[in-house]
């Protein structure tokens, strides 16, 4: 084993060596190869009859009429307008160019390009040496801390507007989630468990209700049915609260159970405007399991205290989960952001400030909005209203435009409350831009801006919201190319069709 693993790496330094020199050469032999060819043309000219050829030709030429050139310039055009209709519709839908895709992936090897699947992991640190880029931890699917109930709210907007904000994909995962957290123990599973456990995989929303009737049938305790029947059929959040109240009472000692339902009580208090109830029982939660802190509980109880305007609450909750050490979200940047724009915003005035300069608080709130805007730089398009909101989904990808979507849609009311917040951070946001290093290879507070956001995104978001893409993605080459050709063999065709005689004079003398 040790003699295999020593050689390995020769053998891997000769294969490198061998396709680097190849890589090389090949534009040298394809110069060379370009130059005989042109040789043997030149030295064959006479048994070729090259001149009598090129004089038949032109004879060819000139005996065409106009019309010709009016369809051939206009074939031309019409082929390269639907090249570019496709390549608009595939860059809109995928993000990138088909034919640059396709000469990428499938002709860059075959020419001896270098694959660059070995540095898309690394950035260089500020010494300038590779390190390790932590994009699979970055792009993790997160549980939306506030996600909605499908029976009192998702549906209700279905039956309203007739679109499904959830996706298949976003759903699968939910299913997925109840399924891990309400297994209980495996070695004494009964049968109304086995039963749940395939209502969570149904599709079918009025299968998985079915299910779960047929489950209490079978034992009236059976917890795990009630939470469905309050998540999927109850179609107001008083009736989904009896329910999990009901399932509060069977859920014995199951603490996944207990957690999932104390928390979503809390949640039907909150909506139902017993806020200062709804604080009382999210702390208590985090009191009694204070080691499920990635369940996210303090975003729910910071969303409760800002409806409370208990502004210093806030700020203790924060000290706490606003730690280098702990992973960050847009609910804590954006609310840290809040509180410090909140004291300075309403006296704010980008003119005064301008002649003046910034106060040290409005620095500091100026500071914590770009550090706000480097981790999720899609909020504030939704917070300022510049781009519609809708319902939130059951996951969301941090970083990404379903947080954003999620945050504003809880928090955009607590922005408009703080007087002159908003105004701040409309003058301030988009100078977050100047500070990231561009291109991103290296972030400014955060890791580098993640890649892959976009496409967790498109599976989260329904079709209907036009996903937010950072950074704006230029047009690629092809598409102004064909745009280009399109505009061009266009133009000939009109001139050639209103001006045949002039036109086919120009053409004379260009091939002549």
């Amino acid at each position: 084993m040790e003699d295999a693993t020593s050689s390995n790496p020769q053998s891997l330094g000769f294969t490198d060596k061998l396709k680097s020199w190849l890589s090389w050469s090949w534009t040298y032999i394809c110069a060379v190869w370009f130059a005989m060819v042109l040789t043997m043309i030149y030295v064959l000219r006479s048994p070729l009859k090259l001149q009598d050829t090129l004089t038949s030709a032109s004879v060819f030429l000139n005996t065409l009429t106009p019309k010709f050139y009016v369809a051939l310039t206009g074939t031309s055009s019409l082929i390269s307008g639907l090249i570019l209709i496709f390549e608009w519709w595939y860059f809109r839908k995928y993000g990138t160019s088909f034919i640059e895709q396709v000469s990428v992936s499938h002709l860059r090897p075959l020419l001896g390009g270098v694959e660059s699947s070995s540095t898309t992991g690394l950035f260089s640190s500020v010494n300038g040496e590779a390190e390790p880029r932590p994009s699979v931890s970055e792009c993790k699917v997160w549980r939306n801390p506030l996600n909605l109930f499908r029976g009192a709210e998702y549906s209700r907007y279905t039956w309203v507007t007739g679109k499904e904000p959830l996706t298949y994909y976003d759903m699968n995962l939910s299913a997925q989630d109840h399924q891990t957290f309400f297994t209980g123990d495996t070695q004494q599973i009964k049968a109304e468990d086995t039963v749940m456990q395939k209502a969570w995989r149904e599709r079918n929303p009025q299968a998985r209700i079915r299910a779960a009737y047929q489950a209490i049938e079978m034992n009236h305790e059976c917890a795990a049915a009630y939470v469905l029947l309050a998540e999927e059929e109850a179609t107001t959040i008083t009736e989904a609260e009896r329910l999990f109240k009901q399932a509060l009472r069977s859920a014995g000692k199951d603490i996944n159970l207990l957690v999932y339902i104390k928390r979503r009580l809390a949640m039907c208090a909150r909506k139902l405007g017993r806020i200062k109830e709804a604080v009382k029982m999210m702390r208590d939660l985090m009191k009694e399991f204070p080691l499920l802190g990635m369940l996210n509980i303090h975003e729910n109880l910071l969303e409760a205290l800002l409806e409370l305007q208990a502004y210093a609450d806030v700020q203790a909750v924060l000290a706490k989960y606003d730690d280098i050490s702990l992973p960050k979200s847009a609910t804590i940047c954006y609310t840290s952001a809040l509180l410090k724009a909140r004291a300075v915003s309403e006296k704010f005035s980008p003119e005064a400030a301008s002649r003046r300069g910034l106060s040290t608080a409005e620095m500091n709130a100026v500071e914590a909005i770009h550090r706000a805007v480097e981790f999720n730089p899609h909020v504030p398009k939704y917070l300022l209203e510049m781009k519609s909101l809708i319902l939130p989904p059951e996951h969301i990808l941090k970083r990404g435009d379903s947080e954003a979507v999620a945050y504003a849609f809880f928090h955009l009311q607590h922005w408009k409350r703080a007087e002159g917040a908003l105004n701040l951070l409309h003058c301030t946001w988009e100078g977050t831009f100047r500070i990231i290093p561009y291109p991103l290879e290296k972030g400014h507070l955060f890791y580098p801006y993640p890649g892959c956001t976009e496409t967790a995104d498109r599976e989260l978001l329904p079709t209907f919201h036009e996903v937010s893409v950072y950074p704006k993605k230029e047009l690629p080459f092809f598409i102004l190319f064909t745009a280009g050709l399109c505009s061009f063999t266009a133009m000939l065709a009109m001139l050639t069709h209103q001006f045949p005689e002039l036109m086919g004079v120009f053409v004379k003398a260009v091939m002549c």
